[in-house]
């Protein structure tokens, strides 16, 4: 294949699964606020979406590969695991030193807060849209469409829930609908820049494939525990969130199973 062929597929791919977010984002046109119970349960579907993509569309295609270049099993399921503590304490080190914890739009008293708690979900579920992108370009970049397909369909489907719960938040606070539905779609176009990253990564140096799944992979389980799963655990709402987050793990699983 040719690299422009690989590239124009990972974007154009990712660039769809992020048209998710759009998919959400409408419905704030036709629903009230969504209540926080159905919020968790929501974004927990996601979470399990996203935890079954990273097993079987991500960690299992690295393990293949890598086998395929190394004749070493243990070592080849080593270099998998350090491209996903690798893409995990990446995506660690960009949360810690990108200046979302000082964005304050306001001045004033408990809307400024609110209006803070705004912009930190909005910029987290950018932070968490590249990762997924990349996963999707990196996976039709590796021409494996078995893989590929299940995944962006996954991430395509989780990306749901997530521009519903952007837009939302916005509403909350007494922004417009259109506004709300056009900050909520943005979030989403930054999955085609992951994605287009993706599968440049895998054009310049196919043998890296291995470890660019696994940061993918990394990336993605550093997300679901270290955002998702406390965000929809404090509302009190932890079995909903719980059934959620498998009943997306099983939808997932059908959807690799019935595409592979």
């Amino acid at each position: 294949m040719q690299a422009h062929e690989i590239f124009w597929r990972g974007f154009a791919a990712s660039f769809i699964a992020g048209m998710g977010t759009v998919v959400g984002a409408v419905w704030v046109f036709f629903f009230r606020r969504p209540s926080p119970k159905a919020q968790d349960a929501l974004l927990s579907g996601a979470a399990g979406v996203m935890l079954a993509a990273t097993f079987f569309s991500l960690l299992q295609p690295a393990l293949d590969h890598a086998e395929g270049y190394i004749a070493s099993k243990p070592l080849a399921v080593l270099i998998v695991i350090f491209g996903l503590l690798g893409g995990a304490i990446g995506l660690y080190w960009i949360h810690s030193r990108v200046p979302h914890e000082h964005f304050v739009l306001g001045k004033e008293g408990p809307d400024s807060l609110r209006m803070q708690r705004l912009w930190l979900f909005i910029i987290a579920i950018t932070l968490h849209n590249f990762p997924e992108g990349m996963a999707v370009g990196v996976g039709f970049a590796g021409g494996d469409l078995g893989k590929a397909m299940p995944l962006a369909v996954g991430i395509g489907l989780q990306n749901i829930p997530e521009g519903l719960a952007v837009a939302a938040a916005m509403l909350a606070i007494d922004y417009p609908k259109s506004q709300a539905f056009l900050v909520a779609s943005l979030t989403g176009l930054v999955e085609p820049l992951g994605g287009a990253l993706g599968a440049s990564a895998v054009w310049i140096a196919g043998p890296m494939m291995p470890i660019v799944l696994g940061m993918a992979a990394g990336a993605m389980l550093f997300i679901i525990s270290d955002e998702i799963i406390p965000e929809t655990h404090r509302n009190g709402y932890e079995d909903i969130a719980t059934f959620s987050l498998l009943g997306g793990f099983a939808v997932m699983m059908f959807l690799d199973a019935v595409f592979a």
